[in-house]
This record gives C-alpha cells, structure tokens and sequence, in this order.
C-alpha cells in the first residue's frame, strides 16, 4: 500500500543527501567538449508530431504531475534503440579518462540483495528506505563495491552515474538527453494513451515485456521476467518504434527539472527493476520520478538523443 512519501518519492530512487553526512558540495559539470556522433548506428529516427502526454489515471501519483492530460508538439530527432551500455560507457572513459561523480564522492547506493553478509554490516543503511545502502567504492566499474565487476555485464545498462555524468557522456558523443516530452512520446511507440510501450496489460498472454520486480518487494523477487538486477540493454521485445526497455530495467535521466518551480532535481523516466505494482509502479509510460544531478544509485542509467 502506498503511503504520503510514496507519492512524492520512488521506493526505488534515493538522493545522495540522505547520507549528510558522506555529501558535499562543489560537484561541477564536466568539461567535456562535444564530440563527433558516436553510436549512430544504434539511433532511431522519429518524424515527431502531436503527442497526448500524461495521464489522469487511477493509477498514477498526481503529485508527480503525471496530468493533465495535454496536446504538445514533438519537433523531429534521434533516439538510441537501448540505453547506454557499460561497454560503450567505458569506451568513453578510457578516451577522456573522465571520474564519475560516484568516484568523487567515493560511494553510491546499492540494493540490499547485492550485497554481502560483510558489507550488510559495515555499510550505511537508509532509515526510511531501508533496502539501500550507501556503499564505500560502488562504481559504474564495479557495481556492487569494491571486488564486483562488470565483466559479463557489458552489455546491461551502464548505472552509478548522475545527471552530471549522463550529460558529459553525450556531450563526448554529440548527443544531448532528451527531453520528458521526447522521452514519453519515444516511448509510446506511436499507441495513443497506452499504459505501457505494448499497451495496457503489463503481461498480456502471460508474457514479461519488461524487467520489473515480482513477488513481494522488498523481501522476495521471484525473478518471473528472468532478472534480479539489470537486464541486457537490448532485452525483451522492443516497442513499435524498435526501442528496448522503456519500461523497467533503469531509471533514465532526461533533461528537464522535474519542477519548474523548485529547479533542484531532475527528471527520471521508465521505472527500473525495483518498481513494483504494490508499492511503485512508475514504469508506466507517464510515470515520472525525480533525482538530484549529483545521485547515482545501482538502478539509474540513461540513454541519448539528437536532433532529426
């Protein structure tokens, strides 16, 4: 059931100011210059257009500003069929020898599951969110600390990276993020209104489009779409517009602030593979979540786009 921080707050997203005591300031944009386009190959044209965006659904947390319900026009762009992957990630990295914000910091969030009987005990655990930690040298190289490794992973979304990493990364690839507008008509996939990117059954015929969380969260995942953390960028059936995981998998960064009003966090689109329908089902195609540009946490990637 949800409850009041719920509906202003993803159980599965966590802002590096809840650890006050491991924060500090002076985070500052990269100075990554804007590169040649990189990744072409994997970019997917939309001609844009008219898109009904948002939802009033029963479903949705209006204090998210999931609605109304509103007509706004698309310009044309590119879009890349899944999200950024740690491979291409540490092509990036090894070109620019760029520091993650994570690495500054000297730590990110991690799921409880993740995580060793060692480090259950030594790391930091959240009070209101209690299946995270804050976890000494969790890193997009080694997600789960320090000994883990991305080495079979290299083709799952990169995670641990903020907004601030998310944004030099397409800056080196002369992409940019794209906006909430470009995000959620990508993802609708040319369906009018549909909860999902495939429609409005989240496993018609008893199929997983998506990787979510099964079971009873946080306790047990029963891993029914085949998945207890990330999946391959390019998993289950893509939408009609042949993009991968626009529901589930990661958090993706987009561009806008989540509040015109109080520009401190950015927006986050598509739900990640803690979301739940008991607690958190904002892999909805209009769901929405927010974060702060210095976050990282084991659930948030992202992916780019470019002009059309």
């Amino acid at each position: 059931m949800r409850n009041k921080e719920m509906e202003t707050r993803s159980c599965c997203s966590v802002r590096r100011s809840d650890i006050s005591r491991r924060s500090r300031n002076g985070i500052a944009p990269s100075d990554i210059q804007t590169g040649n386009v990189r990744y072409q190959d994997k970019m997917v044209h939309l001609p844009g257009g008219d898109l009904l965006m948002g939802t009033e659904d029963k479903e949705g947390f209006p204090s998210d500003r999931e609605g109304p319900i509103r007509n706004v026009k698309v310009e044309p762009f590119y879009i890349d069929n899944h999200a950024v992957s740690n491979r291409e990630f540490k092509r990036f990295v090894d070109e620019t020898n760029y520091q993650t914000v994570a690495e500054k910091f000297g730590w990110s969030f991690v799921f409880y599951e993740f995580l060793t009987l060692e480090q259950l005990n030594d790391e930091e655990q959240l009070q209101d969110v209690p299946w995270w930690y804050a976890v000494k040298d969790a890193f997009w190289y080694q997600p789960e600390g320090k000994g883990s490794t991305i080495e079979r992973r290299l083709d799952h979304p990169v995670v641990h990276v903020s907004w601030y990493d998310a944004t030099a990364f397409c800056d080196w690839a002369g992409k940019r993020l794209p906006t909430e507008r470009e995000w959620e008509f990508a993802a609708r996939g040319g369906l009018e209104q549909k909860k999902y990117p495939w429609g409005d059954e989240l496993t018609p015929d008893g199929k997983h489009f998506c990787n979510i969380w099964q079971g009873k969260f946080p306790q047990y995942n029963s891993k029914e779409d085949g998945y207890l953390g990330t999946a391959p960028a390019k998993s289950f059936p893509p939408n009609n517009y042949g993009l991968y995981n626009m529901s589930g998998n990661v958090w993706e960064w987009c561009s806008d602030w989540f509040n015109q009003d109080n520009q401190t966090q950015k927006s986050m689109r598509g739900g990640s593979y803690l979301c739940h329908q008991s607690y958190c089902n904002r892999y909805r195609v209009a769901a929405r979540s927010s974060n702060t540009m210095d976050s990282s946490a084991g659930n948030i990637g992202f992916r780019c786009v470019r002009d059309g």
